[in-house]
């Protein structure tokens, strides 16, 4: 969970900001009214909001308690750093950055089971997180060193692009196994993809399984890695990964130095290609011996809709009727979509849903379903709410049963008149809530005095009672609840058995659990505390649920060309005894346990009562504007063009309120110097907006074959506000962004007998104009296959003036759009664009334009402009082609073209109609340079001018993956 993003190849590599309107990126924000407040202790300050000052206070005991395990096996201790607590939004995640440096946790714990297992959310990114930390701090040598001390964190983060990603997240997830009880090592489901692609003799090219696909299920980076670090510290020593990075450091930068600088430390045995292989082959023969000893319970499936040879999934499901599934299907090429299976009739479509928050919580209960969906505050991108959206699926109607809560986890009885939710709090407490159903009105909230962690509740049949699995802690447990009297009752004692998804049925409740070593459905006989196992699947069994009349279980079943839903009959007298779960879950990582100089030092790190706050650290009010300069990035500032350099610094605060770049420049064409300025302030509702930029420009005109030659100074300045609004509430995603901005330029010492451009501020003239801006788009959610929207409308309009009656004079407004529907094939896409422009020719000055033009013809101004465009795109094909180690093409794709634009002028200024028509085709490859996990796009395109009767042919670049 690092963040890098190669954003620091953008930071190092950009061009100076353009000072006629924003540029620098709008950055989540938590809302203004919001107090921060900071702890202290050696190694780090953790920055935290009002109200959740005893968690802050345990995380930050935890990471000094992890300080030393977690650094051990790389040999290198960082320097303090800062972790920020975001608890304002219900998405669980965190990230490590160094543009800036700091860290972030997004404190609400994750219903999912398979993320944190049994361990605490804030324990799991205490150990995970800060392996990121150490990993950065590793490149504090060599010439990564030298790169800090010339450009800051992003030469830093240059010169670590080389190392593959696999390597920081795959590390982290060892460490996390390591030095826990838990960790995704330990949990079947985190391999189950790549297991299933194995066992089905599915095994991919190194750079395939680095690279993705458009076709099948490519494990990600997390798993691969996992796999090969681990591997690699199982052979060469627990610190073997640090003698790897002392070696790239030392001289990184050239291609494949990583496997270069492996190859070495190994004794010249394995390159990164040789190591993939290894540890494919180890762990085939693996899981193909633990498929001999399993006798398999047969099941049969339901009818299906799939694209032939794509990866599409079928989980989650809920009987509807006896004969019939509700399950959530997604894929490749597919969005998240509701379905309705049955045994002997076609799939069909109920509902695409929108921000699904864990689908694993589905819900159908009295003809209805339910689940909850993220909401974005408008403004503020760090709050995002989470509510219960409720469909009847008789007649379709959706409601949206609360607005702005915190509900991670619903479910509905039986009888479809209540629904029990998972509240998370912004303080890090978890409540068990009784909603009512049809209006949302809590009606009770069941009593947690110890805050514990309640994952993915179930009602029993009277409507009353529920199961629900419990985070302790010890561990995890299974248990009965009566949401009346508030009593519990144990149904499966407290282990670190990572039980999940129960399911109650009459005297038992099934429930999953990974104790053989594969996930597979249990069920506890509530009478007698016996445990039985239900399935023997191959590969995993998940999500039990039970058909109305109580004669079938269904569940999906993992495969390697996606999970299905399937079905067994419910006989319980064939289910066996199930052997007893191991009390520390097998890992790969297993034989470094004796081995890890982590471990040793403090043990297995557990989420209890050895951290303690027993005595608090002093607590200390954190001010954002105080705080608003950071310098994270400094040296060389490129520009695209080549032709220009900047110095400069770049600056932005842990909170990302205050955006700033600082630089002096040269132009290597004109050989002119300048200085700039540009500050973006986001911390209020609106985003303030400052640019400044003095400099000199040098300049050669012809005039009657006289030639004149000036130098001159300039001063432009920008001022503005910003109002960027997410209105995304469905399949749609919507983005709204309104601005308004001053723009001036000031010239002195301009000595040239007139002007030369009417695009030019020059002489004694000075311009000052007001912009403003609307932008809006919306869009259908894309599947991976999909290449462009196949639903969706975007409009732009804009209006420029210059009302002070002073200087240049000059007006222009503008609007353009695009609709875009759905092509012939699945994945094709049709692109509709029109657009307006009006701009007074008879003034002195002309803006830039406002709308797009056809491609391959130059830019004319007009009094009026129309525009149009129609584009078809389309994929051509998924080829996974591969040229050595160098490039590895996993697309081909192509866009057809036409545009037309009519410009007229008034009467007395070059008056008439002037048509321009251009046509053309793209075609493009989605590729993969030298390993690399960032795919690229580029191509070629045919222009021809129907006008002039010109073919074109230019150099297409569409994604370069920053």
């Amino acid at each position: 969970m690092h963040k890098f993003l190669l954003a620091a190849t953008a930071a190092t590599l950009s061009s100076l900001p353009g000072w006629a309107q924003p540029t620098l990126p709008v950055l989540p924000q938590n809302p203004t009214a919001l107090k921060w407040y900071q702890v202290r202790t050696p190694h780090f300050q953790v920055v935290f909001p009002e109200g959740f000052g005893p968690q802050a206070q345990r995380t930050a005991l935890r990471l000094e308690q992890v300080y030393g395990p977690v650094s051990a096996s790389l040999q290198k201790e960082p320097r303090p750093i800062s972790v920020v607590m975001q608890n304002q939004t219900t998405v669980s995640n965190g990230f490590v950055t160094i543009i800036p440096r700091h860290s972030e946790f997004f404190t609400t714990a994750p219903q999912d089971p398979f993320l944190a297992g049994t361990l605490g959310w804030l324990d799991l990114l205490s150990v995970h997180e800060y392996r990121h930390v150490v990993q950065y701090e590793k490149a504090q040598q060599g010439l990564g060193r030298l790169a800090y001390s010339l450009f800051g964190y992003g030469g830093l983060g240059v010169v670590t692009l080389g190392i593959p990603d696999w390597f920081w997240e795959g590390d982290a997830v060892g460490t996390e196994t390591l030095l826990t009880r838990s960790g995704r090592g330990r949990i079947p489901y985190f391999n189950v993809g790549l297991r299933a692609n194995l066992l089905a003799g599915r095994r991919f090219s190194y750079s395939k399984a680095v690279a993705g696909s458009f076709r099948d299920n490519v494990p990600n980076h997390y798993v691969l890695g996992y796999f090969m670090t681990t591997n690699y510290k199982r052979r060469q020593g627990p610190t073997a990964w640090s003698e790897v990075l002392n070696r790239y450091y030392r001289f990184p930068l050239y291609p494949f130095s990583f496997s270069d600088k492996l190859r070495l430390s190994s004794g010249r045995q394995l390159r990164t290609d040789d190591l993939y292989e290894q540890t494919m082959t180890e762990l085939d023969s693996t899981w193909r011996a633990q498929q001999q000893a399993l006798q398999l319970t047969p099941v049969t499936g339901f009818q299906t809709s799939v694209e032939p040879g794509v990866f599409t999934e079928y989980q989650y499901p809920q009987y509807v009727d006896d004969n019939t599934v509700l399950a959530v299907k997604a894929g490749l090429g597919d969005i998240s979509q509701l379905v309705l299976l049955r045994r002997n009739a076609p799939e069909q479509r109920v509902f695409v849903q929108g921000l699904f928050n864990n689908p694993e919580m589905l819900s159908v209960g009295g003809g209805k379903a339910c689940w909850p969906e993220f909401r974005p505050d408008s403004r503020w991108g760090q709050q995002v709410y989470s509510d219960i959206r409720v469909l009847d699926l008789a007649n379709g109607q959706l409601t949206k049963l609360t607005t702005k809560q915190r509900y991670t986890n619903a479910a509905l009885s039986p009888d479809g008149r209540l629904i029990l939710a998972v509240r998370a709090d912004s303080d890090y407490q978890n409540q068990l809530v009784v909603l009512d159903a049809r209006t949302g009105q809590e009606k009770r909230v069941l009593p947690n005095p110890t805050n514990d962690f309640y994952l993915q509740p179930r009602w029993r049949a009277d409507n009353r009672s529920i199961v629900v699995v419990t985070l302790k802690p010890g561990g995890k447990l299974l248990e009965s609840i009566d949401t009346e009297t508030g009593q519990h009752q144990t149904l499966v004692p407290v282990s670190n058995t990572n039980l999940s998804h129960p399911q109650p049925w009459g005297d038992y409740v099934l429930y999953n659990s990974p104790q053989s070593g594969i996930d597979n459905v249990y069920a506890v006989d509530t009478r007698s505390g016996q445990i039985r196992q239900v399935t023997s699947r191959p590969l995993g069994a998940y999500h039990a649920t039970v058909a109305p009349d109580g004669r079938h279980l269904a569940f999906h079943d993992f495969r390697a060309e996606g999970a299905q839903v399937v079905e067994m009959p419910l006989q319980p007298e064939q289910w066996p005894v199930a052997a007893a779960a191991a009390a520390l879950p097998p890992a790969y990582t297993a034989p470094l346990l004796t081995q890890e100089p982590g471990t040793r030092t403090v043990g297995t790190i557990r989420p209890d009562s050895s951290v303690s706050v027993a005595t608090p650290l002093a607590v200390t009010p954190y001010h954002r504007l105080s705080h608003a300069f950071n310098a994270f990035s400094w040296g060389i500032i490129q520009s695209p063009s080549g032709q220009a350099f900047s110095v400069g610094i770049r600056s932005q605060d842990i909170l990302s309120t205050t955006q700033a770049v600082l630089a002096a420049g040269y132009d290597g064409v004109e050989r002119t110097a300048n200085v700039a300025a540009n500050v973006s302030y986001q911390g209020l509702y609106p985003v303030l907006d400052l640019g400044f930029q003095r400099g000199g420009r040098h300049l050669t005109v012809y005039s009657r074959n006289v030639a004149y030659t000036d130098s001159w100074t300039y001063n432009r300045m920008t001022a503005g506000v910003r109002l960027p609004f997410n209105l995304t509430r469905s399949k749609y995603q919507q983005a709204l962004t309104v601005g308004a901005y001053y723009s001036g330029e000031t010239i002195q010492d301009y000595d040239l007998p007139g002007r030369f451009s009417f695009t030019e501020v020059a002489g004694a003239n000075s311009l000052h104009a007001l912009n403003g801006t609307l932008a809006y788009s919306r869009t259908l959610r894309q599947s991976k296959r999909d290449v462009a929207p196949r639903w969706g409308q975007t409009l732009t309009a804009s209006w420029r003036n210059t009302p002070f009656s002073t200087g240049l004079q000059a007006r222009q407004w503008a609007a353009f759009g695009s609709l875009y529907f759905p092509g012939l094939g699945k994945h094709h896409s049709l692109r509709l664009r029109g657009g307006y422009q009006s701009q007074d020719q008879r003034q002195n000055y002309y803006f830039s334009p406002a709308v797009f033009y056809p491609r391959g013809q130059g830019y004319v101004s007009f009094d009026q402009l129309q525009v149009g465009s129609v584009e078809y795109r389309l994929p051509l094909a998924d080829t996974n082609w591969e040229l050595g180690r160098l490039l590895y093409i996993q697309r081909i794709k192509a866009m057809g073209f036409y545009d037309a634009a009519l410009g007229r002028n008034a009467v007395g200024r070059n008056p008439g109609d002037i048509r321009y028509q251009t046509t053309g085709l793209d075609v493009s490859f989605v590729f993969n340079p030298l390993r690399l996990r960032t795919s690229l796009e580029a191509g070629v395109r045919t222009i021809y001018n129907v006008r002039t009767g010109q073919l074109q042919v230019q150099p297409l670049v569409l994604n370069i993956g920053f």
